[in-house]
């Protein structure tokens, strides 16, 4: 797979303009004027860049796996660097919006620094992007057009830490305006928590959970079509529990039916349940229900 250290390479390999810093570049498209195209298609690639694009298409609607996504109101993408990136040439857009693509170390010696990873949407994928509303855009793009004024500028010592700080209030506005789109989303969130325990329903239920282990939640995420941490976020919107809470809720059901079982061991259960370690699970159910598992067998007894 294709690697790109350098921000110049590569917006050379996407035949776009060269940056007019080495580390940083805005491209706008501000009234009817639309972004520079890149390369029709690509096979997977990755960088070592951030990436802060409002997309609004021109014409036509964006189709990903079976869903169509209609961005005329426009949808905010963040990608993280590393992230593996691919297209191809189905359909071609005229976009309109913004792009601000920037290398890691532009950050380095700030607080953003830090505080970008803490940002999940960076994580999040191309149908989870942020669908801003109308005032929504308004805002992220008066950063976005600061941002520009001290890009296209003559660039001075305060120009780096003005760029930071603006980047920063991007993201915390992207952070708000997520926060609502999640609760809005209340019916899509319900939707999730169902395809998530209908999947471990089944997965339990078909002999899987003996035959491969606890499943990872990045293997029940990929299994719905969505990022782990857009999953993860979405639940502990909605149920105040994270994913793994959710997975282990389902483990310590399944528990407590296999220990009333008097001819299984504690060991045979946290086996059966595709624990490598039977203290682990022991720590767990402890955890979750106050009482250890031989505790909650000989409770059961005595009713």
């Amino acid at each position: 797979m294709q690697h790109f250290k350098t921000l110049p390479d590569y917006f050379d390999y996407l035949k776009l303009p060269r940056p007019e810093h080495p580390m940083l570049s805005v491209l706008n498209a501000k009234g009817e004027g639309v972004l520079p195209c890149a390369i029709e298609s690509s096979p997977p690639i990755t960088n070592d860049c951030y990436s802060i694009s409002l997309k609004k298409y021109v014409h036509g609607d964006l189709n990903y796996g079976r869903t169509k996504y209609d961005f005329t109101n426009g949808a905010l993408i963040f990608i993280a660097p590393r992230q593996v990136l691919q297209w191809d040439n189905n359909v071609i857009f005229e976009q309109q919006g913004f792009s601000i693509n920037f290398h890691e170390d532009f950050l380095k010696g700030t607080d953003l620094a830090q505080q970008i990873k803490k940002y999940g949407f960076f994580s999040y994928s191309i149908n989870e992007a942020l669908h801003l509303s109308p005032k929504e855009e308004k805002q992220i793009t008066s950063i976005v057009d600061n941002i520009e004024m001290e890009y296209q500028n003559n660039q001075d010592i305060f120009s780096k830490e003005i760029i930071i700080s603006q980047l920063t209030t991007l993201l915390k506005y992207a952070n708000r305006f997520y926060e609502r789109q999640f609760i809005h989303r209340k019916e899509v969130s319900n939707d999730l928590l169902e395809q998530f325990n209908q999947y471990l329903t089944t997965y339990f239920e078909s002999g899987q959970l003996q035959e491969k282990g606890i499943p990872s939640i990045e293997h029940i995420a990929a299994q719905m079509s969505v990022s782990q941490r857009y999953l993860s976020d979405m639940l502990k919107k909605e149920t105040g529990k994270t994913t793994t809470e959710h997975l282990h809720l389902h483990l310590i059901g399944e528990a407590k039916n296999a220990l009333l079982q008097p001819h299984k061991s504690i060991a045979d259960v946290a086996y059966e349940l595709g624990f490598e370690y039977p203290p682990y699970f022991s720590r767990l159910f402890k955890n979750k229900e106050g009482i250890s598992p031989s505790e909650y067998r000989n409770k059961y007894k005595l009713n």
